[in-house]
């Protein structure tokens, strides 16, 4: 029985050409060495499994052959072409810096570098895991590594560049070695199994290379794995069954059955992956990773995004054009969640489950590019209109009340808006308090969704015939020279604070407290409010001429209305209400309020 080399290292590379996936660093190595300019010192740093040491040996080899190509490659036939090969070259010194690490083994180093080679031109010294090294070796290392003799090269290897001293980057050509692609390692891996004499399926192969995470030689290793466990025979369903790995098809159904909002077969078969064996965290992730292709696969020009065979991107493709770009975001974005809560979840089914049923569910939405249903609008209490308070909207009452409650309530409604236009009409005596500000008066969100779904039509029916029985209808006034009250001018000024963007949060802030004085001059009425300093002035002012002074003027229908802002003097204070001392205040403003509070379950905010 003949002895047995994986495959790593049978068909490990011995020339530049033979390389895979680094053409343009073997390009560069060539074309140095044609053009005899070779620096003292390199360094190879890259993702495990790329050729980093692969491509030292074939540059040491290369600069020590006798009878060198016109193509750049070494002959392989010369003395010291064939000591590389047969593994006895003395101008080759492997170093493993993780194991030879100290002061004392770089002195060792050294002293080698002193002996001149004996075949061939150069002495090359490889260090492999280079940032191994500690910060005195690094240290004792540094002017060997400046000034070499003339017959010495060093090639440093590394996957982690980061930790390697600036002292030592500085002194080195660097080269960076990519990821192998998937295309790369199918096309070696079928290149290795025609070799052999085996029997491959390209999704086999392609389920391989993606295991692999852009390692050739991570690639190799599972490919003589799975060799062992098919016997040659290398079929996709044999692949998933050695490697452990969700089938495509699972992600496929599951996806269609998200469609048709199918959650309880959704689920059912997320059991059915738990009863395989495969753990929920993997599951999400790989759900991601299947939601992230079917929205690469959508264009064609993100196609080439897709790793995948010819026979699963035209899978992708169909399903692809079912989904939505709007739901295929929703739903990615539901899976990194559920993925980076995985972790720290007491109960991990439950949590995957969840994702599921929320992808489902996302499907129905209509709102674009949501991910969930639109959000419940009400409307506001008053209608700050022309009529300022005076319109205010009546909540509907049940269907199944009795034809006396509907008289009472429009009767009740009634009298409320002819009590509201009083105190609208009514002039402030010079002792009374300021009124402070109104906010918003909000009623139960529960309680008037499920007044107005039951009985809108009918309430509203009754609160309008009570309605014309006690009033007639209000059109809103053209005049522009119309008086303005201290209650509808607070009105207003509230409603535009409310309006102001996020970035005038502390402007707004201000607003809800500042309190107005109405006085008229020369025919003019003029609104005088307090700050607090010079810069509030200021400010205030440019939201005047922003648009404040005309929105005022526009809802209180009086075209002379102006703003001043005085600062307050700094022995003065301004009393800030609280929310009771608000309603008490209004309370006595409008004696109907209690009331309303009470009927409606109002609440000031």
């Amino acid at each position: 029985m003949s002895e047995y080399i994986v495959s790593a290292r049978k068909y490990r590379p011995l020339t530049f050409s033979s390389v895979v996936g680094q053409g343009a660093i073997a390009t560069t190595l060539k074309n140095a060495i044609q053009s005899g300019k070779l620096a003292h010192a390199y360094l190879f740093c890259g993702p495990r499994g790329v050729g980093k040491t692969t491509c030292a040996r074939i540059f040491a080899k290369t600069i020590n052959c006798m009878n060198p190509q016109p193509d750049g490659e070494a002959c392989g036939q010369c003395e010291s072409c064939l000591a590389f090969q047969e593994q006895r070259s003395m101008n080759i010194h492997e170093l493993d810096a993780a194991s030879n690490n100290s002061v004392d083994d770089i002195r060792s180093l050294i002293e080698q570098v002193r002996i001149p080679p004996q075949i061939g031109r150069y002495k090359v010294f490889i260090i492999d895991e280079v940032h191994m090294l500690s910060t005195a070796a690094f240290n004792a290392f540094l002017k060997t590594l400046e000034e070499p003799p003339a017959h010495a090269i060093f090639i440093l290897a590394t996957t982690e560049k980061h930790k390697i001293l600036p002292t030592i980057l500085s002194r080195c050509q660097i080269y960076d070695f990519q990821r192998m692609s998937v295309d790369n390692i199918v096309s070696h891996l079928s290149h290795v199994a025609q070799e052999e004499g085996y029997t491959v399926e390209p999704e086999a192969l392609n389920i391989i290379a993606q295991k692999a995470d852009g390692g050739m030689r991570d690639a190799l290793s599972i490919f003589d794995q799975v060799v062992s466990y098919t016997g040659g025979q290398i079929t996709y369903q044999r692949v998933i069954e050695n490697l452990n790995v969700l089938d495509y098809d699972y992600y496929f159904r599951l996806v269609d059955l998200m469609l048709e909002q199918k959650i309880p077969d959704a689920m059912l078969l997320y059991n059915e992956i738990l009863g395989k064996g495969f753990d929920g965290g993997p599951f999400i992730s790989g759900l991601a990773s299947h939601l992230r292709d079917l929205l690469v696969s959508r264009d064609p020009a993100t196609t080439v995004l897709l790793e995948a065979s010819d026979e699963i991107r035209q899978r992708y493709a169909a399903q692809a054009q079912r989904c939505r770009p709007q739901w295929l975001y929703r739903a990615i974005s539901l899976c990194n969640q559920c993925d980076l809560s995985y972790r720290t979840s007491r109960n991990k089914r439950l949590q995957v489950e969840l994702c599921i049923i929320e992808c489902a569910q996302a499907t129905t939405d209509d709102e674009p590019g949501a991910g969930r249903r639109p959000a419940r609008r009400l409307k506001p209490i008053f209608d700050r209109s022309a009529t300022g308070v005076a319109g205010m909207v009546q909540p509907a009452r049940p269907q199944h009340q009795s034809s006396q409650t509907t008289s009472t309530t429009a009767t009740n409604a009634a009298a409320t808006r002819t009590t509201t236009s009083a105190a609208q009409t009514a002039t402030p005596t010079a002792g009374r308090r300021p009124l402070p500000r109104l906010g918003k008066l909000a009623p139960s969100i529960n309680k008037y969704v499920n007044s107005t779904a039951t009985g809108g039509a009918t309430a509203a029916a009754s609160v309008n015939a009570g309605n014309q029985s006690t009033m007639p209808a209000a059109t809103p006034p053209t005049e522009l020279d119309r008086p303005v009250e201290a209650l509808d001018f607070q009105l207003q000024w509230q409603g535009y604070a409310g309006t102001l963007p996020v970035e005038d949060t502390a402007l707004a802030q201000r607003m809800h407290v500042m309190q107005a004085q109405l006085s008229e001059e020369d025919g003019h009425v003029v609104a005088t409010i307090n700050v607090e300093n010079k810069d509030v002035r200021a400010q205030m002012q440019a939201l005047s001429s922003r648009g404040l002074l005309e929105h005022l003027r526009s809802r209180l229908h009086n075209a002379s209305l102006e703003l001043r802002f005085e600062v307050v003097s700094a022995g003065a204070t301004v009393h800030v209400y609280s929310k009771h001392e608000q309603l008490r205040i209004l309370s006595e403003r409008l004696p109907q309020l209690p009331d309303l509070v009470q009927r409606f379950d109002l609440e000031l905010v």
